[in-house]
């Protein structure tokens, strides 16, 4: 009984090392937009930005605390530094202020508006490609803010609704009807709606909608908005070359603190690339494990101790630039052991050893060779008789 119970342990025990070994590597899948822009000077398509957002961005923002439960909470979902490579597009084609505005709000206004209850980060809310007053003037701040401009959340309580106000020198010139702007701390910003059906005959700076004109407003400052992120989306007016990364995570298994390496192979071979590894431990969230910078091959490496015990998912992430669109790698994957289910597997083996052992040598000891005492017959009753 003992040795079927612990065979039984061992057998568990084999099953959960290979079922966390054969797990198979997914492949992530980036996602590419488009965007249209035009020529303010008068009013015609000239530009199409190709965006390239990586999946790891979007797992790591999704790990991230969506909390809104007042309108204080959403100046953290404004992510300049993720959206710059976007920023410096558009800058390159509307140097003015006034035009980089106008173009940022020609970008956000072809995103469907829809209804939305949560809050997203700004590159999520580009992914779903959908978002309401609040998601779009994330987008819009968040680009803005990348590209110079000072930038604050007006939120209009008694009509739930929310767009930007801008920073300008000077009073915007392009509005088509008279310019609205409000005051905080001795700036003037300049209204900007953010919604708009007809993209191609959207709202500018300095425009306001009838119903929000001379009603209470909430002015949200900008000031401590994300700085840093892991990682950039990838944005040109050209069409991004393709890239990929082959990761290779070893050993495919281990116990707890033994190395681990996770060597990948950026292709083209670009040197001097910083690549984000992202860690998810046994299903939870992503996070950021390291940034490696690519040798001149485009290889890299990375190793370090694990500490903790479970299945461990990989991935590895550039941001690609203006020439290259940014790539995630497949997931790949190891398992490590605990100590515990160590020293379990390690005692049921030798207890089941000492079993069989046990078991074969009293199967095979030899019978003895004595016979049996003779007892004398039992005398009949007659026998007995005098």
């Amino acid at each position: 009984m003992r040795a079927k119970y612990f065979k039984g342990i061992i057998a568990v025990a084999i099953v959960m090392m290979l079922c966390f070994c054969i797990v198979p590597q997914s492949y992530a899948q980036d996602t590419h937009l488009t965007y249209q822009l035009v020529n303010y000077a008068d009013g015609t398509f000239s530009h199409n930005l190709n965006v390239v957002v990586p999946v790891s961005l979007n797992d790591y923002y999704h790990s991230l605390s969506h909390r809104s439960s007042s309108d204080t909470d959403f100046p953290k979902f404004v992510t300049p530094h993720v959206l710059q490579p976007v920023a410096d597009c558009l800058r390159q084609i509307y140097p003015d202020d006034e035009d980089f505005a106008n173009g940022v709000l020609t970008l956000v206004h072809q995103i469907p508006y829809e209804e939305t209850l949560q809050a997203y980060y700004a590159v999520e809310v580009m992914l779903r490609n959908k978002g309401d007053c609040d998601l779009l003037s994330i987008i819009a701040a968040s680009v803005m803010i990348a590209g110079g401009l000072d930038v604050v959340l007006l939120h209009y309580m008694s009509e739930q609704h929310m767009n930007i106000g801008v920073h300008l020198e000077e009073v915007p010139q392009d509005a088509r009807s008279r310019v609205y702007s409000l005051t905080n701390k001795d700036v003037t910003y300049y209204v900007a709606e953010c919604t708009c059906p007809n993209w191609q005959q959207g709202w500018r700076v300095g425009e306001c909608p009838n119903d929000l004109k001379d009603i209470s407003v909430r002015i949200l400052p900008l000031t401590e908005t994300e700085q840093v992120a892991p990682g950039q989306v990838s944005a040109s007016f050209e069409k991004l070359e393709p890239t990929t990364i082959d990761l290779k995570i070893n050993p495919p298994f281990t116990t707890e603190g033994n190395s681990i390496t996770a060597q990948g192979q950026l292709s083209p071979n670009i040197s001097n690339q910083e690549v984000t590894l992202y860690c998810c431990f046994n299903g939870g969230s992503w996070e950021i494990l390291s940034t490696v910078v690519s040798e001149k091959n485009g290889s890299f490496a990375y190793t370090w101790n694990s500490k903790t015990s479970g299945l461990l998912d990989i991935r590895a992430s550039w941001n690609g630039n203006d020439q290259y669109a940014g790539t995630t790698s497949q997931t790949g994957n190891t398992i490590i052991i605990p100590f515990y289910l160590i020293a379990i597997t390690a005692t049921a083996i030798t207890a089941v050893s000492i079993c069989i052992i046990v078991f074969l040598r009293t199967r095979h000891k030899k019978p003895t060779t004595d016979s049996p005492p003779i007892l004398p017959s039992p005398e009949s009753p007659e026998s007995q008789q005098p």
